[in-house]
């Protein structure tokens, strides 16, 4: 009966976000266009798509999908912010953001999910054809991919780059897409009931609401907001109908 409940609420909860353009998704289409055509044509990127596949938890609102788009948006990031190189680097950045992105989660459902992860991909892409300081560089922007915590200064300034495009693009998925999928593939897996998704849902909207001012790049900083601003809407829509399925029990 819940499953039933939580499946009419999803839908209801993407028919109410598709009511929201992101500025984003409007202001960089080529970027975008670009960005998934090299996630989906570029022989690296199919191979290690497929191996980091046994790693991914679709059950817990962080495997395949998300990862897709953090690798897609990481690398659209990338083009918007690396004008002042020249476009052969540029394009060679996507491709190492665009593994990140990949590669970011797969020790999800570890302690220190970030820095494993960093250590996993470094022996999924031991025999990439890729140089040492672009190993460190997808290291150090895995390892660095999580909010609230220090971060080391960065070995290289494409390093840095590749760092702060992740964890943007990872970011964006606190707007929206926390609440038309994670919510529901985390209570799935967490088989949570009813009243303990009312209970946890004011905090976790504070959580969101700190992430609006820590996006790393200049392109970040002016729409990640917007991200997280049309989430906590959603969220809001969410909650009102959670309480409402409470009330009426």
């Amino acid at each position: 009966m819940k499953n039933n409940i939580f499946e009419i609420l999803k839908n209801e909860t993407k028919a109410y976000s598709a009511k929201f353009n992101l500025s984003f998704y409007e202001h960089f289409a080529a970027e975008l266009s670009y960005a998934k055509e090299l996630f989906f044509d570029h022989p690296l990127i199919l191979r290690c798509s497929e191996d980091v596949l046994p790693f991914l938890n679709d059950d817990f609102g962080h495997g395949v999908d998300h990862s897709k788009k953090v690798a897609i948006e990481a690398g659209a990031l990338v083009l918007i912010e690396c004008f002042h190189k020249d476009a052969t680097q540029c394009r060679h950045l996507v491709l190492l953001a665009e593994l990140c992105g990949l590669m970011h989660d797969i020790c999800r459902l570890e302690p220190d999910h970030a820095v494993e992860g960093a250590h996993l991909a470094m022996k999924i892409i031991t025999d990439f054809p890729l140089s040492d300081e672009e190993r460190e560089a997808i290291f150090y922007a895995i390892k660095t991919h999580e909010a609230f915590k220090p971060i080391d200064p960065p070995p290289s300034p494409e390093a840095k780059l590749l760092s702060d495009v992740l964890y943007d693009a990872d970011k964006f998925r606190w707007g929206p897409d926390n609440f038309t999928t994670t919510l529901w593939e985390i209570c799935d897996y967490q088989e949570w009931p009813l009243e303990k998704i009312i209970e946890r849902f004011p905090k976790g909207i504070e959580v969101i609401k700190s992430i609006s001012n820590t996006f790393r790049t200049s392109t970040g900083q002016i729409y990640g907001p917007e991200f997280i601003e049309v989430g906590l809407k959603i969220g809001n829509f969410v909650y009102q109908k959670l309480v409402r399925l409470w009330e009426e029990k």
